[in-house]
């Protein structure tokens, strides 16, 4: 089973979308988004950037977890991960990106 992208609605009203592994694992996650046409537009930058390694910002937290966010073109950051409790966990978070999110299907969960 491939990795899907699911779209949802947050407490907010907002629009969401989340990355999931073939695992049903939440790999990545999206900011709020208005309109769901925003939401999708998301979704396919996301397929566009995840093969390339520069995209990734690695970071850690000041609670000494470690995380990653992915950026487009623009440095927008476009999706973010979990936190992870050590540097080859995230390494592989990102991987998981890469090898899921090029042709994840879209599920909405908002209909």
């Amino acid at each position: 089973m491939a990795g899907k992208f699911e779209i949802y609605k947050d407490k907010a009203g907002e629009f969401r979308f989340r990355l999931n592994s073939s695992n049903g694992q939440t790999i990545l996650s999206s900011e709020g988004y208005k309109e769901k046409s925003a939401c999708n537009n998301g979704i396919e930058s996301v397929r566009k950037n995840a093969p390339e390694d520069g995209r990734y910002e690695k970071k850690e937290s000041s609670s000494g977890k470690y995380m990653f966010n992915l950026k487009a073109a623009n440095h927008q950051v476009i999706g973010s991960s979990q936190q992870y409790e050590s540097v080859a966990s995230r390494d592989n978070g990102i991987e998981s990106v890469k090898k899921n999110a090029p042709s994840a299907e879209v599920v909405d969960l908002t209909k």
